[in-house]
């Protein structure tokens, strides 16, 4: 089975890359911004970088499934199935902040298995196959062995996001207990952790293709990922990332924890 799964792996991760320079022909660039149901912007980059990906993981790997925030749901009859956001961070992409990526996660039965982030604006990508550790292009990374929050580096998304789901005095906590906060949003700040630059991210309002390509860096980085219950859960909108000796004081807090 490794076979099978290191096969996918390896065309995904050049797959990834070239798709994700295709969309970094975009940046920049004048572009036309429409807006989703959802609010969210989309561009021609997004559908052409999703559209290129799908096909060429279906023209090599014929029967697996997809889901991807542009094009939906394909069910597929070999147990694995690709998951696919094309930008991650299309209002950054848009406004000329090089901030975004190419982010595809790898399922086997329900499993996620590999994970690649491609960010050719900053000239990473990062990947991670099950049992064979987390890169940045070929260096391997780790997450910090900080164990005291007061010590640690926290980043998030949006302050909006926490007002919206009610929890902006929890954040507020966290703030409070943490050195430093910076807001790096979308994939970035989870890569952070697994790369060992700060301890938590912290982040409300995703959705499947938004962490199913960073969940496996991140545990292959020596680090943990959860929703705001502890459970991992990729269709939660809520989710902590963490270098792992933080995380159950940061639920906790979250919670309405005091201690």
């Amino acid at each position: 089975m490794q076979a099978d799964w290191r096969a996918r792996y390896e065309k995904a991760l050049e797959l990834t890359r070239w798709a994700a320079q295709l969309a970094l022909r975009y940046f920049d660039t004048p572009l036309t911004v429409e807006t989703k149901g959802d609010s969210s912007p989309v561009t021609i980059a997004d559908r052409e970088t999703e559209q290129t990906l799908r096909a060429g993981l279906a023209e090599a790997f014929p029967g697996d499934g997809f889901v991807g925030e542009e094009y939906g749901n394909e069910s597929g009859s070999t147990g694995y199935r690709w998951i696919i956001d094309p930008i991650d961070g299309t209002r950054n992409f848009v406004r000329g902040i090089p901030i975004w990526a190419t982010l595809v996660g790898l399922e086997y039965r329900g499993e996620l298995i590999a994970g690649i982030v491609a960010a050719p604006a900053l000239g990473h990508t990062y990947h991670a196959l099950r049992g064979n550790g987390a890169y940045r292009n070929e260096r391997r990374i780790r997450v910090s062995d900080q164990s005291d929050l007061s010590k640690g580096v926290l980043f998030y998304s949006s302050l909006s996001w926490f007002i919206q789901a009610g929890r902006e005095q929890a954040f507020l906590q966290l703030v409070n207990r943490t050195e430093k906060q910076r807001g790096f949003g979308d994939w970035y700040g989870h890569l952070l952790v697994a790369q060992g630059s700060g301890e938590v991210m912290v982040e409300h309002g995703v959705h499947a293709w938004d962490v199913a390509g960073i969940i496996p860096i991140v545990e292959e980085a020596g680090g943990r990922f959860t929703d705001w219950d502890g459970k991992v859960d990729i269709y939660r909108p809520d989710c902590i990332c963490s270098n792992g000796k933080l995380h159950a004081e940061v639920l906790s807090v979250l919670a309405g924890d005091p201690r």
